[in-house]
């Protein structure tokens, strides 16, 4: 007899089959790792610039823009292309899902992203789905949708990164860095911002910071960003550095407070942005539109919105956020800014509800900023007497930027950081970092959820952040319960059991009742010293049940049983099939689940520091 041929080892791209010495040298050693994270940065550099190019291409066709002309940035546009571009996308987004749809023999179920990827699946993404949502978001960001490329990028990005840590066999913590890399590499490459990518991995995507991190992240942060730069370099989002454009004077302590109730006002705004996205959703729903013709109407939609406001609401906002910080810019009154900021929030809400592809990152960017020059407008009326505490609005526009995105978004090392890469004022840095934790700590305590998370709470996942809780979810009572439990009717004569359960034989007995469901549990000791208290009069097998409403299901996690064992002050409980059905399937006791549970925290404590495990 022939012995069956081992199937395969996986490959890279699904071509190219991975050497067993390569393998053996990534897993085996922080170097391999790192050398894997700069791969990863280098080909999320080139990712991140292709769909920069593809997106943009596609706007200068829709809309007839010349060559390099940001879409939000252009006056003059021919009504009929602002209107029709949108739709056009929307309708072709529209027929890719209904292709999928239609091309695919499986139920149709949410693409995992990066976050939801390292917080329940261990790293595991597919590089179809993601390559699909990349698609996608050039689409809806090209035809003028209100979304930005980011959602792309690192969907992309950490899909490769997925698969080529999938090639390598890689263990689950360096597979769940490695997604982390791709992410900081297409966040880095998408602002040439190295420290912001790495901390928006450290924040949003691995969920922790440690020192075994630091080195593969923050490589790949800084291969993205070189590559990206070098294929297509983008121009920086504040063009002005000089410290007279964001103060008439020094930045002191007073200035601290503004920009404190900035943050306050930011983490309101966002709130409400994320609530406003969730509301289109459901209007959508209950139209009962087919989800094919959403993305058409909703651009419809758009379109109109840009005709009747100003066509900076458009696309992801690049260019209209320039113009906000460009110094030669003419200012804008608060009831234009307003408008401003009405339009681009509703615009993104109707893009992303309506079945757009894309995020809120740059859109929080652009609205921040907004809200930042309204404040500062705002402060002398609010105020008199104080000219805005000796800060520009453009400082105001930086500050809130980065506040409402940290708002929506999350990650407050991020957006600091990423103020810091994109102004190189210290002083400005520090009034930023005191706004994003205002506005932290306020969405946290009021709302609890960033964008992505609270679309993760609306489809029923408990997931918070990107920390690792799918290895909870692993450990369940029907992998940790012992199955060869037998069982006692309940009818059982007491002197019958009591023969076959002598004293020193197991603790506790399953009693059933006589259709086979879950009775109760009888410990054997309570059944001797009752049999023994009168011995005229032998109790019944039932008057000795404990736990009879008491049971654990197959699909309960450690974490879940070890507070049933608390709940009902048992060592030992039985596991049933259902709650319906009640036929026992085994036994688990809170020694050995508590055992189980600390050695697998343990485990999860020695990979974040980097130990082996």
């Amino acid at each position: 007899m022939k012995r069956p041929v081992p199937p395969p080892r996986p490959s890279i791209i699904g071509l190219v089959q991975v050497p067993a010495r390569l393998r053996a040298l990534v897993r085996g050693g922080e170097i391999g790792l790192v050398m894997l994270a700069g791969l990863v940065g280098c080909g999320a550099g080139a990712a991140v610039a292709g769909m920069s190019v593809a997106a943009q291409m596609l706007r200068e066709m829709l809309f007839h823009l010349p060559s390099g002309t940001r879409l939000s940035a252009t006056t003059g546009l021919d009504p009929f292309h602002i209107v029709l571009g949108p739709a056009f996308g929307g309708a072709v987004v529209g027929l890719l899902l209904l292709w999928l749809g239609r091309r695919s023999t499986r139920p149709r179920r949410p693409m995992i992203d990066p976050i939801e990827a390292n917080a329940l699946h261990g790293g595991r993404m597919s590089i179809r789905d993601s390559t699909v949502v990349a698609l996608q978001n050039v689409l809806s960001n090209g035809s003028g949708a209100s979304v930005g490329l980011e959602a792309g990028y690192t969907q992309l990005c950490a899909g490769f990164a997925s698969r080529l840590g999938l090639a390598f066999e890689l263990r689950r913590s360096d597979l769940r860095t490695l997604v982390g890399c791709g992410s900081a590499a297409a966040i880095a490459a998408a602002f040439g911002a190295p420290l912001t990518g790495a901390f928006y991995a450290f924040e949003l995507i691995v969920g922790t910071y440690s020192i075994a991190l630091l080195t593969p992240v923050v490589v790949a942060a800084l291969c993205g960003s070189l590559v990206a730069k070098s294929l297509a370099a983008q121009p920086a989002l504040v063009a002005a550095a000089q410290p007279e454009a964001f103060a008439s004077g020094a930045i002191t302590a007073i200035d601290t407070l503004p920009s404190l109730a900035l943050g306050l006002v930011c983490a309101g705004l966002g709130i409400a942005i994320m609530r406003g996205v969730t509301l289109v959703e459901a209007g959508v729903r209950a139209s009962r539109v087919h989800p094919a013709l959403a993305p058409m109407i909703g651009g419809f939609c758009v379109g109109g919105l840009a005709l009747a406001v100003t066509p900076q609401i458009l696309s992801g906002g690049h260019g209209a956020l320039h113009l906000q910080f460009e110094p030669d810019t003419p200012a804008m009154g608060i009831l234009a800014l307003a408008v401003l900021f009405a339009g681009k929030a509703t615009a993104s809400a109707i893009s992303i509800g309506c079945g757009f592809r894309g995020g809120l990152f740059f859109a929080s960017l652009f609205l921040g900023a907004l809200a930042g020059k309204i404040f500062a407008a705002a402060i002398p009326d609010a105020l008199p007497g104080l000219t805005a505490f000796g800060l520009t609005p453009l400082a105001y526009g930086v500050v809130g930027m980065s506040a409402l995105a940290v708002a929506v978004i999350g990650g407050p090392l991020t957006m600091t950081f990423l103020a810091l890469e994109l102004t190189g004022s210290f002083p400005i840095t520090g009034l930023v970092l005191v706004a994003v934790i205002a506005s932290s700590l306020t969405v946290r305590k009021t709302f609890g959820y960033s964008f992505a998370t609270w679309r993760f709470h609306l489809r029923g996942e408990s997931i918070r952040s990107a920390h690792d809780i799918g290895w909870i979810r692993n450990l369940t009572v029907a992998a940790l319960m012992r199955r060869d439990v037998g069982t006692v009717g309940i009818a059982t004569p007491m002197p019958e059991f009591l023969a076959a359960h002598p004293l020193g034989s197991p603790s506790r007995v399953v009693i059933v009742d006589g259709e086979g469901r879950y009775a109760g549990i009888v410990l054997v000791p309570e059944a001797h010293a009752a049999a023994r208290a009168d011995p005229d009069q032998t109790p019944d097998l039932a008057e000795v049940i404990r736990y009879p409403d008491a049971f654990l299901i197959p699909e309960m996690n450690a974490k879940a049983a070890a507070a049933a064992f608390d709940r009902h002050e048992s060592e030992a409980l039985a596991v049933v099939d259902s709650r319906d059905t009640r036929r026992v399937v085994g036994l688990l006791t809170e020694r050995h689940t508590l055992k189980r549970y600390s050695e697998e925290l343990d485990r999860q404590r020695r990979a974040m520091v980097g130990e082996a495990v």
